[in-house]
């Protein structure tokens, strides 16, 4: 049983530590932030005065995170750019796909070799989190059982998916195991672009090129492997353009 393990049963230990790398998925084009991402990636694009992958960098150093391996493909240079200006005690590599945009699947594949963490944390760039009284890094950390999980995602509620316009991704029951939404139908947690996930989801043949990680979860699910636990602050999803002056407007407010 590795240091991460416990069985979920048991109260969390929320002072468990985190794992020391994490993969920032930043390589999307974008599209439905246009007009603002037509000379900026995404992540550039700013929120309460800050740019959305510092948001996610910043919370991951302050979690205990020490390396962070960023996938880049859409105006890659300049988002090169900023995060070689970045300061802090946060380590960060490049995975590049800028001969070919991998999708989430195909980005974890191509930045294996650069994250040095089993189990390690995956996080979206364009998300927006807020901490409520647990610290959402440490949550997963000290719900992670390696005996029982292949992937932990972090879920809210569909009621308080903030800018979310989906109608849920997951169904989880009382040991925390996920199922999906079924087709037309509606699913009370939505996944907000956090997980922890072990290297195990990545034996086995696997697509050449770009593909989704809901394969890798579909896997997970098939063998009652894919796990969730639920955020305890607010998330907004920074999807268009108009999420961003309302999820200012939420934060101004708290």
């Amino acid at each position: 049983m590795s240091r991460f393990s416990k069985p979920l049963a048991l109260r969390p230990n929320l002072a468990a530590d985190v794992p020391s790398t994490a993969m920032v998925m930043a390589a999307g084009l974008g599209k439905r932030m246009r007009p603002l991402t037509a000379s900026r990636p995404k992540p550039l694009v700013e929120v309460a005065g800050k740019p959305l992958i510092d948001h996610a960098l910043d919370r991951l150093e302050a979690a205990g995170v020490t390396k962070a391996v960023v996938n880049v493909h859409y105006l890659a240079d300049a988002l090169e750019a900023h995060l070689e200006k970045r300061e802090g005690g946060l380590q960060t590599a490049i995975s590049d796909e800028r001969d070919m945009l991998l999708e989430t699947g195909g980005g974890l594949v191509r930045a294996m070799p650069q994250i040095d963490a089993d189990p390690f944390l995956a996080v979206n760039s364009d998300n927006l989190w807020v901490e409520g009284p647990v610290d959402s890094l440490h949550l997963l950390a000290s719900h992670w059982d390696d005996e029982k999980m292949d992937a932990l995602l972090l879920l809210v509620p569909l009621a308080k998916a903030y800018c979310h316009l989906g109608k849920g991704d997951f169904h989880m029951d009382a040991l925390g195991r996920l199922r999906r939404r079924r087709p037309h139908g509606v699913a009370p947690f939505v996944y907000i672009g956090i997980q922890m996930l072990s290297k195990r989801l990545f034996e086995g043949e696997l697509p050449g090129g770009a593909f989704s990680t809901n394969l890798l979860w579909n896997r997970a699910i098939e063998k009652g492997r894919l796990y969730g636990t639920v955020h305890q602050g607010l998330w907004f999803d920074i999807g268009r353009p108009e999420s961003i002056r309302r999820a200012e407007e939420m934060l101004a407010n708290l």
